[in-house]
């Protein structure tokens, strides 16, 4: 192909631009619409030659081929037994439409060929994905591809996430430096400490203004993802599945699809990338909120553990009810042997020594009760007591005879084995097909290491095979909602998105700690698929006691629910969780349609947060204290989002829980029942002045149309 031909693809937000030429192809740009082009980009855009350099202007293309001059980290690598380790791929044909560009790709000494597609949606999202064919006639191992995209030379920083167990996506910021930059997960799942998002930034980007450019794989296995800076000047962001040696081995003739990444631009600072993200998901058609609205759940984890005593469940049953609790979740502890962490995982049938006649009784009770019920497992793993495991103790991921070291007394199971996935598959849809059981909150605790089979590295194939696994038992069962869970937050990405309806966004429920979690969750993750519950006092795993007010608050901005057993709860307690249960339930098509606004406030000891409707007519915003504010009163909150020339009402909210104070008297604007009136712009511009609130508590701040 050596005709010259430069290919646009645009949305309402989003430019990419190609350059077919050379048999090549190279991406002149993305990110800002680009609605009006010149004759001359590629002259415009190409180097001059350099003493103590090639000869002539290298263009290197999306490949990056150190075949073709590239000095940088590659697009792909692989061999044949130690051969054609270095590739040179021609551009054979490009396909494109308005909003898809397929760019074909064929390298006859290595004996390879590439389908590499690209897809811009009309929200701004770009998926990039890729098919890999080995036309020799020997097996050709594929070590690595990662997807790369060029960056502007003003992108000057780079973000991402780091975290832990219970304490998940933090982020970090710093520049880009010259170098590789990278980010690694080698636990076979995406993990605590994955960065849902690796981000370039322009100049000082925060929530409301500055270009932003992002790249995530859409895989929940091993992942990279790069920032890289070359000696050069040019910048570039990529990622990519991380492979194990031999991971991939492609025999002759065979296709590898390679996991997409998702690419997004926003030039109104993060939450414009957010926006773009929600809008993308929300118009899934199995988009949860697309199928009916999200329903208040309840689990039992930290009120009973592995304690299941039927009339203890039965009695918060029965105050779950009494609240208006519409789905309760029995977790871990119901299966055989399962009496503690030690034994049972594998065996996935009712242990009838605390359920003598099954499951049926205590659904039936807590259906009568007006509630769906939903049930906890964790199929991918298994515990050498067990009765699987002593069946087929080879059932497990190792390599070479080993056996990994215990992660919370349990092994990993070989789903890739086809005698371990039709176990785990047809052991958990007898369950739901003997009960009515609407839900089921699926774990993952624990890391992958040498995880093999047969000998070869496996992480690839168990991530495809819990894909297979979940959508085959939404086929057989249509109306199945699967929450990822991992040991928390530690399954949270834009792969497994496509086959479940919510994330537990951590394990640690303290409010205070989930006030980070969930802001930076909510980069990519939409409030309607993160978990958000009211937790316990003290918290189960802080220990630190927060007001039930501060509480309900936090977990009001999500899928709301309680992981709390509330027949412990004061009097007082239980009236505030009823009327917060009501207030979500009476605002959660607001909460989980409308747009998410991070305010950059400037007392970073507070946040201020909340969800403007689509048309602007109303929203919902929260003020909290995260730690003392640094002057004697607090900064003014802004509420931006709101049409700027209507009038409305702004009124404070105590449905759930009146926050405490740390003043004599309130601000004059809270002091009116009724609410005050202020037009858009002036909640954008100037603000209103926030109560002087201790640490760990908040408001809550409704605003609507008074017109």
């Amino acid at each position: 192909m050596a005709s010259s031909e430069i290919i646009t693809l645009s949305s309402p937000n989003f430019s990419i631009i190609f350059d077919a030429s050379d048999n090549n192809l190279v991406i002149k740009h993305w990110g800002a619409v680009i609605e009006y082009q010149g004759a001359d980009l590629q002259a415009a855009t190409t180097n001059s030659v350099a003493k103590s350099g090639f000869d002539e202007p290298l263009v290197t293309g999306v490949l990056r081929e150190h075949s073709r001059g590239f000095l940088g980290y590659p697009t792909i690598s692989g061999h044949r037994n130690g051969k054609a380790w270095s590739t040179y791929f021609s551009l054979t044909k490009v396909d494109h439409t308005d909003s898809t560009l397929t760019a074909h790709f064929a390298d006859s000494f290595a004996h390879l060929k590439l389908e590499l597609s690209y897809q811009l949606n009309q929200f701004g999202i770009l998926k990039a994905s890729a098919l890999l064919t080995n036309t020799g006639g020997d097996d050709y191992t594929l070590d690595q591809f990662i997807y790369w995209l060029p960056l502007p030379d003003r992108a000057n920083e780079v973000m991402d996430f780091t975290g832990r167990w219970s304490h998940e996506r933090h982020p970090q910021r710093h520049p880009i430096r010259y170098g590789l930059s990278t980010r690694e997960i080698r636990e076979g799942r995406s993990g605590h400490d994955y960065t849902i998002a690796q981000l370039a930034l322009a100049g000082n980007t925060e929530f409301a203004h500055g270009e932003v450019w992002g790249l995530s794989v859409a895989w929940s296995g091993n992942s990279v993802h790069h920032v890289e800076r070359l000696a050069t000047g040019d910048i570039s962001i990529g990622a990519g599945e991380l492979l194990e040696p031999g991971e991939i081995i492609l025999a002759p003739g065979s296709i590898h699809e390679i996991p997409p990444v998702i690419a997004n631009y926003s030039d109104q600072g993060f939450d414009g990338l957010s926006h773009n993200y929600y809008r993308w998901l929300r118009a899934r058609p199995t988009h949860p909120t697309n199928v009916r609205p999200r329903p208040l759940t309840l689990n039992v984890w930290e009120a009973i553990e592995f304690d299941h005593d039927s009339e203890k469940i039965k009695a918060i049953a029965d105050a779950a009810a009494e609240v208006g609790v519409e789905r309760f979740v029995l977790d871990d502890g119901w299966f055989n042997l399962r009496r503690h962490d030690q034994a049972g995982l594998g065996d996935w049938v009712v242990d009838k020594s605390v359920w003598p006649q099954g499951l049926a009784p205590i659904i039936k009770y807590i259906n009568e009760k007006g509630m769906e019920f939903g049930l906890w497992f964790e199929g991918e793993m298994i515990n050498p007591d067990s009765d699987l495991f002593r069946a087929h103790p080879e059932w497990i991921l190792h390599e070479a005879g080993r056996t990994p070291p215990l992660w919370r007394n349990q092994q990993v199971l070989d789903i890739t084995h086809p005698g371990a996935y039709e176990h785990v598959l047809s052991q958990v849809d007898a369950i739901l097909s003997e009960y009515n059981i609407t839900y089921i909150k699926w774990d993952h605790n624990r890391v992958l290491v040498d995880a093999g089979h047969l000998g070869q590295a496996a992480v690839h194939n168990q991530t495809a095979a819990i894909y297979r696994l979940f959508a085959e038992l939404k086929k057989r069962h249509p109306k199945l909602e699967i929450e990822s869970c991992a040991s928390g937050g530690a399954r949270i990405d834009l792969g497994v998105i496509d086959y479940v309806d919510r994330f537990w966004t951590s394990d640690n429920n303290d409010a205070l700690e989930r006030q980070m979690i969930q802001r930076w969750t909510g980069i990519a993750i939409p409030p309607e698929l993160c978990g958000t519950h009211i937790g316990p006092r003290p918290g189960n795993q802080t220990k630190r006691t927060t007001d039930i007010s501060f509480r309900a608050i936090t977990a009001l901005f999500g899928h709301a629910g309680i992981e709390w057993d509330i027949t412990n709860a004061e009097p007082e307690e239980l009236a505030v969780i009823k009327s917060w249960i009501t207030l979500y339930k009476s605002k959660r098509q607001l909460l989980h349609s409308g747009k998410t606004i991070r305010v950059d406030h400037p007392d970073s000891n507070s946040f201020v947060y909340g969800v403007v409707a689509q048309d602007q007519s109303e929203a919902l915003f929260a003020i909290a204290a995260r730690d003392m504010s640094d002057s004697t009163f607090p900064a003014m909150a802004r509420i931006p989002g709101l049409d700027p020339k209507k009038i409305y009402t702004i009124k404070v909210l105590t449905d759930a829980g009146k926050s405490k104070r740390m003043q004599v008297k309130e601000p004059a604007w809270m002091m009116n029942p009724e609410g005050i009136t202020l037009s858009g712009v002036e909640l954008a511009t100037i603000g209103l002045r926030p109560p002087i609130l201790p640490p760990e508590n908040a408001i809550l701040i409704e605003i609507s149309s008074a017109q």
